[in-house]
């Protein structure tokens, strides 16, 4: 589920003239971004230990090396797309919860990227 799910997602996120170039630029290595972010799917959907790393962190940089511009809009394109591929592969609790910590997440992050701004 987690791969299919993420794989399909971020086909879409390179595709999108506003999301690609910024992801595009970001990574040098798809597959293995991939199976990372497929571990962090993995963890928050199903409760096991497999993801290592700083996602905070990492979209601080992302902000950094992007002149600061990550807004709002790139959040909401980033949910909407993660939504769709949801609704249209996906039904049930788990659906649910990954749409729900989606939401969480982003904000989460949103939130984060603006109060390293500030430092």
């Amino acid at each position: 589920m987690c791969f299919f799910l993420v794989d399909t997602f971020y086909t879409k996120v390179r595709a999108d003239k506003l999301l690609g170039p910024i992801f595009n630029e970001a990574i040098d290595d798809w597959p293995a971004h991939l199976e990372r972010l497929t571990d962090f799917w993995e963890t928050n959907l199903f409760f096991v230990n497999k993801f290592k790393g700083n996602p905070v962190r990492k979209h601080q940089e992302v902000d950094t090396n992007n002149n600061r511009t990550i807004d709002s809009l790139h959040f909401g394109v980033w949910l909407r797309y993660w939504m769709e591929t949801l609704e249209t592969h996906f039904r049930g609790e788990r659906a649910a919860l990954a749409k729900n910590r989606a939401r969480t997440m982003g904000t989460h992050l949103f939130l984060k990227i603006f109060e390293n701004r500030s430092t």
